[in-house]
């Protein structure tokens, strides 16, 4: 089993920035891939990025390239997200996860209970 809890949601305005926290406990974090996701209102979940084990490769959407970062601290079990120039359609819960393929959704098998991020227009 792994835990994950994610931190540093909140309310931003557009062009601004937030950096969202993952803390991991439980089984070997440096085993997993770890991912980003989020879920807007009335919308599906999505990805939104991902990184493998030991931070070399990383993985975006393409509506985020550019704008966000993913990086992992495999020795403080956390990986992070920094989202810079921020949009109101960035507006979502997002939830970060655990798992062995990063694009491949059905591999996560843990999940954050989410942390809401709201930007303002």
């Amino acid at each position: 089993q792994v835990q994950l809890v994610e931190s540093g949601g909140g309310l931003v305005q557009a062009g601004g920035s937030l950096r969202l926290s993952c803390a991991a406990s439980g089984r070997t974090f440096s085993n997993y891939v770890m991912g980003w996701f989020r879920r807007a209102p009335g919308k599906e979940r999505e990805f939104v990025a991902a990184i493998n084990w030991s931070g070399a490769d990383t993985y975006y959407q393409d509506s985020v390239k550019g704008r966000f970062t993913i990086s992992r601290d495999n020795a403080k079990n956390t990986v992070y997200l920094q989202m810079n120039s921020l949009k109101p359609e960035d507006t979502a819960v997002y939830y970060c996860a655990a798992g062995r393929v990063p694009l491949r959704l059905s591999t996560y098998d843990y999940w954050g209970q989410g942390t809401q991020v709201t930007v303002s227009s």
